[in-house]
């Protein structure tokens, strides 16, 4: 397979990965947050954890392949994530509190949607663009 095939089943991969890791980062976060009533940003915190530890072992085995030893690319995965979930927290943390957007609420069908929700949802975009290209530069890269 030629490099762009590669390039394009990897990035296809990772992106299968990321949509597992939103369900699972989001089911956590509102799972803390709105049934055992833990403060938002520690809700946040407990499920982008879940999603790192699962995201490693996908992202490790499936979508870069990698043979490299386990813990430099745990540890180099860990500074990704501190990097990439500091971004999402920023850009989280300035559309709820910085913003209209974090004063607003819509109701669908009995579910409430808050500013909180779609700044959550834009932090997660941010992270998951900064985390590919980090792992793909620098945990998995096979140079």
């Amino acid at each position: 397979m030629d490099q762009r095939k590669t390039e394009l089943l990897q990035f296809i991969r990772y992106i299968a990965v990321g949509g597992l890791n939103t369900l699972l980062t989001l089911a956590v976060i509102y799972i803390c947050k709105d049934f055992l009533s833990i403060n938002i940003w520690i809700s946040n915190a407990i499920g982008y954890v879940a999603g790192f530890i699962n995201s490693f072992f996908w992202n490790k085995l499936w979508v870069f392949k990698s043979n490299g030893e386990y813990l430099r690319e745990a540890v180099k995965f860990i500074a990704g994530f501190l990097l990439c979930y500091g971004l999402q927290l920023l850009a989280t943390w300035l559309l709820t509190v910085h913003s209209a957007l974090g004063n607003m609420e819509w109701s669908f069908f009995g579910f409430i949607l808050s500013g909180y929700g779609l700044s959550t949802l834009f932090g997660m975009v941010v992270y998951t663009m900064a985390n590919f290209f980090y792992n793909r530069v620098v945990t998995f890269s096979q140079k």
